[in-house]
């Protein structure tokens, strides 16, 4: 029997779809302004499924990304909305934690748009201070690259909460960031920053088997949570994308998904969940596929 860390599924894209609402560049920020008690019920739904991690819907918190449409003063609201929510459903779940999600500054994969490592610890730091004395945990996501990797680990560092990062891996190549940098290449930094866990989110479920092969080398617990996009496209890779420019994968219920996590479990993963278009049901499926492997979930 193992002990296995079970993350919650897509937060910003279950919050679009249980909306109703168009999709915008803000993604599901702009739900925590207009219908703040939706963002604790997927936070809940996902604890009743057997989750035992909240993400905050914090992922795309960034005054680099808000003043595009003027709204750069409410970091502040904001993070507290979105922490205010998930603390609400944790209250609800003996055992829950929360994770507070830092997603890039500038863009999902886009590596090209890599402010200098010392300048987005700065940024990172703000949302850092705003959080720390109301998570369990910080969980940098989506890392395209090397630099990207440090700026987050810097601006993480001394927080006094664990950190755990998430790199995103070529949808073609489990083995390289989409950066195009070996995987491998983040190891200098694992060693000087210490994340408690290194892990492998928003890529396909096909290309984590050879990405936690490098993981495993690290000597940290590792794990993944993959998306269910079908890839991600030229239009999604352009300034200020919505979610319309990517389409959901039909192949990829819950029985399948589970059949990749479980997968990564039997490589060795002792954290595991799902990213975009991956949702309760998926979720679901994964925990009652774990305690019947005799693992127990944590």
């Amino acid at each position: 029997m193992t002990e296995i860390t079970l993350l919650d599924g897509s937060i910003g894209q279950e919050l679009v779809k249980r909306s109703g609402d168009r999709a915008t560049p803000l993604w599901s920020t702009r739900v925590m302004i207009d219908n703040p008690e939706l963002v604790g019920e997927v936070h809940a739904d996902y604890f009743r499924r057997g989750a035992t991690i909240a993400t905050t819907n914090t992922y795309a918190v960034h005054r680099s990304r808000l003043v595009r449409v003027g709204m750069e003063d409410q970091v502040s609201a904001l993070i507290d909305t979105a922490l205010a929510q998930a603390e609400r459903a944790r209250a609800d779940a003996p055992g829950g934690r929360v994770a507070g999600s830092l997603g890039p500054l500038l863009a999902s994969y886009r590596p090209d748009l890599n402010p200098d490592p010392e300048e987005a610890a700065g940024k990172y730091r703000e949302l850092v201070d705003l959080m720390a004395p109301r998570v369990d945990l910080f969980l940098i996501e989506t890392v395209s690259s090397v630099q990207e990797a440090e700026g987050a680990l810097r601006g993480t560092q001394g927080c006094g909460k664990p950190v755990w990062l998430a790199l995103t891996v070529m949808d073609d190549d489990g083995t390289r960031l989409r950066s195009g940098e070996p995987l491998a290449d983040v190891a200098p930094l694992v060693d000087r920053f210490g994340p408690e866990a290194v892990l492998i989110n928003c890529s396909r479920p096909e290309a984590i088997p050879a990405a936690l092969d490098i993981l495993a080398a690290l000597g940290r617990p590792f794990g993944a949570y993959a998306n269910g996009f079908t890839r991600i496209s030229e239009a999604f890779l352009k300034d200020a994308p919505t979610v319309d420019a990517l389409e959901q994968r039909q192949d990829l219920g819950p029985e399948a998904y589970a059949d990749h996590a479980m997968g990564w479990v039997a490589q060795g993963a002792t954290i595991v969940g799902g990213c975009c278009e991956v949702g309760p049901d998926h979720i679901s499926e994964l925990a009652g596929r774990l305690r019947a492997a005799g693992h127990r979930i944590v």
